[in-house]
């Protein structure tokens, strides 16, 4: 082992340890990265791999300086960078998670809370429902695939000895952040336009009929219809999670970039 470990001369460990900075954010942000169903040692050892795998690629030959000063800062450049880019990507589930939400408030799910396995949160039923549906999608259209290669490019933005301009990094950060909202509307608009729908024909009902106990019956029924339009819209919403990842690593590689 000391052998080996010889090999390695002082730079090449400060490029590791930089290569594993930018790298270790997409481990606690971005979607099944950073899931706790996955133990924090395998984690760790994926964050490695990832590491070994992107060295040779980030460092290029390039003398990493290891003064003290230099080398933390470096290691700050690349946690920055690395947050942005897993930021951009855990937006697009944040909106998911905020279409669960939604609907949990209109149908009136969000009485039942339970604490979500994959966050350890306390979300209520369509919040976790859609969070699970969602990492199956990301699975299922190789979303892990196409972050690790936004990853890779990012070191063609930002190489490892150069600093990103932090305007338009903040800039993108705030995008990200503004549109998860919007990205939730528009996941959940067929359902929640079909539920007001179901609250008007509800209430003209009440006109008609006075004696009927509208909350007794509006409340199944609106649970009814809102499980019957979640199920017809899951396949767009499938289509809709891949475009808007698509972009989410776009606008991340569009936003990192060096100054000047």
């Amino acid at each position: 082992m000391s052998e080996l470990l010889g090999h390695f001369s002082a730079s090449q460990a400060a490029g590791f340890i930089c290569v594993l900075a930018r790298i270790s954010p997409l481990f606690l942000l971005a979607p099944m990265f950073s899931s706790r169903s996955f133990p924090t040692r395998a984690r760790a050892i994926a964050a490695l791999a990832l590491t070994i795998g992107f060295a040779p690629l980030a460092m290029r030959g390039q003398e990493v300086p290891v003064g003290a000063a230099e080398l933390a800062g470096l290691i700050a450049k690349e946690i920055l960078v690395g947050m942005a880019f897993a930021f951009a990507i855990a937006a697009t589930f944040a909106a998911v998670e905020v279409a669960g939400a939604m609907l949990d408030t209109f149908t009136g799910f969000a009485f039942a809370a339970l604490v979500d396995p994959l966050t350890g949160q306390q979300s209520a039923i369509m919040t976790r429902v859609y969070t699970i549906v969602g990492l199956a999608i990301f699975v299922a259209i190789g979303g892990d695939q196409w972050v690790i290669q936004g990853l890779a490019r990012t070191y063609e933005e930002v190489p490892l000895l150069e600093t990103p301009g932090i305007g338009e990094l903040v800039g993108g950060v705030n995008g990200a952040f503004a549109g998860i909202f919007l990205g939730g509307v528009e996941v959940a608009a067929p359902i929640i336009i079909a539920l007001l729908l179901t609250d008007v024909a509800f209430g003209l009902v009440s006109r008609v009929v006075p004696q009927l106990n509208v909350f007794a019956v509006g409340f199944p029924a609106k649970i009814t219809v809102g499980l019957l339009i979640v199920g017809v819209s899951l396949p767009f919403a499938a289509g809709w999670l891949e475009d808007e990842l698509q972009a989410s690593v776009r606008s991340a590689l569009d936003t990192i970039g060096v100054v000047g």
